[in-house]
């Protein structure tokens, strides 16, 4: 281990979220219920995978231990993914799907643009290239919630469900791991709790826009799933059995 070793976990929690998200976001290749946005979700899905491929490969540099983007992709257990669990939550309808990347997509902006100044340059370059992706999520996600849930009586009912099944996972977005609190103090993390009224509000205001219900708080007692410290759902397992497939049945195969 080298002496930033200590934003190992800050690398893999953000990595394994892209990832994660990415791998969620992708099933709707082929499935959208347009073709424009059909290839929208796809291009969001290959930019989540790109963000994460610059993470793990800055991760394996410091393992220094042989370790690559694909083998922390492929060849670790459910336990020792860090993602968010609201990136895990199975895609549902076009309406859970497009809330799910919402709601990440307004969270990560914020923290995004906090990680530009971090004092670990690498990260802070990492941050800055993401934003300009994210950036375009976030307002395409957006222009679908508005859509949805001020169209149709069916599509506002479903952006209704999809908000009540959501939810619960969000409180997780704000909580800090000790990891995290130790690298805000060193000057290279993000106090993840600092973001949520600004989250709070940017997502509120949408829902408002799109005439959704707006009584929604952040639980402050939630004692949940907590991916992070590597507590899923049974979801993750059922990911990684699909993506980790053809990588453990021909171990160190290539392209």
């Amino acid at each position: 281990m080298t002496q930033q070793a200590p934003i190992l976990p800050l690398l893999l929690q953000l990595a394994d979220t892209a990832l994660i998200l990415s791998q969620r976001q992708s099933a709707w290749c082929g499935h959208g219920p347009i073709l424009e946005q059909d290839i929208a979700i796809t291009n969001i899905s290959l930019d989540l995978l790109g963000q994460a491929r610059n993470l793990y490969t800055y991760a394996a540099t410091i393992l220094n231990n042989g370790s690559t983007e694909d083998s922390l992709a492929y060849l670790r257990t459910q336990r020792e993914y860090q993602n968010l669990c609201l990136v895990e939550l199975p895609n549902g309808d076009w309406a859970h799907t497009i809330l799910k990347l919402y709601l990440y997509s307004e969270y990560s902006m914020l923290y995004l643009t906090a990680l530009t100044i971090s004092k670990d340059a690498q990260l802070a370059a990492i941050a800055t290239k993401c934003i300009k992706e994210t950036t375009y999520h976030l307002r395409w996600s957006k222009e679908w919630v508005l859509r949805l849930g001020d169209g149709t009586t069916e599509s506002h009912n479903k952006m209704i469900d999809a908000i009540d099944a959501v939810w619960p996972t969000v409180p997780e977005l704000f909580t800090m791991e000790p990891y995290e609190q130790h690298l805000l103090l060193s000057g290279v993390g993000v106090n993840n709790a600092a973001l949520e009224q600004y989250w709070l509000s940017n997502v509120l205001h949408t829902l408002e826009q799109a005439t959704l219900p707006t009584h929604y708080t952040i639980y402050k007692g939630w004692r949940g799933l907590q991916g992070k410290q590597g507590i899923h759902t049974e979801h993750l397992g059922a990911i990684l059995a699909e993506m980790q497939h053809l990588q453990r049945t021909y171990p160190n195969c290539t392209w």
